[in-house]
């Protein structure tokens, strides 16, 4: 992402998983944002264009942001487990890089979106998330679970890869607001400042 990002690995069920941190420029971290790339089946990794901006938005906002390659990516051990194993692998970067004292949030693009929901479900009552930002969640090939009201939504009105009324048919029985940007795909090609303004100006 840039000359600052610290390159780390942590032991997860599958062996190792690599993870790559950025910090704020500020002495005071806000919290700690984990955020899961896309399908590792289609050239998902944690240096995916999205991805990184959710990244800066973080990092903007004041929060340290966890980016890692779920298993069989880059440097991380293990194979594709079609989601189960994947959510594991989220679950052990939350472990490893949550700070007590700080607020967790969780974000994901794509199957990374689906990730984050289902890791959210899957933690304690008195550990959850704070928030969660999902950009393009793949609504249609995934399980994704219900999320707070609170959760920042944000899809692309001519997304090819997840139709928007995929997601739309997640989030009408949560009655939960989808910001849609207009003649936008899937990777958000030439939007990806105004996305990274969409999750700071939603975030406060």
């Amino acid at each position: 992402m840039n000359v600052h990002t610290r390159r780390s690995s942590i032991t997860g069920p599958a062996g190792a998983i690599e993870c790559a941190i950025d910090e704020p420029g500020q002495d005071t971290v806000r919290g700690v944002a984990v955020l899961c790339h896309p399908h590792p089946q289609h050239g998902g990794a944690l240096q995916n264009k999205v991805v990184q901006t959710l990244a800066r938005a973080f990092v903007q906002l004041g929060w340290r942001a966890v980016r890692f390659n779920f298993r069989g990516v880059g440097g991380s051990q293990g194979t594709w487990d079609e989601g189960r194993g994947e959510v594991d692998d989220a679950l052990a970067v939350i472990a490893a890089h949550r700070d007590p004292a700080l607020p967790l949030a969780l974000g994901g693009f794509s199957f990374g979106g689906f990730v984050a929901t289902q890791a959210q479900v899957r933690l304690p009552d008195d550990a959850k998330a704070q928030r969660l930002v999902l950009i393009a969640p793949a609504a249609r090939n995934f399980a994704l679970a219900a999320v707070p009201q609170d959760t920042i939504v944000i899809h692309g009105e001519a997304d090819d890869v997840v139709p928007l009324s995929a997601v739309l048919d997640w989030a009408r029985p949560q009655v939960l607001p989808i910001v849609v940007v207009p003649a936008t795909g899937h990777f958000f090609h030439g939007q990806l400042p105004l996305l990274r303004q969409l999750v700071v100006g939603a975030w406060h």
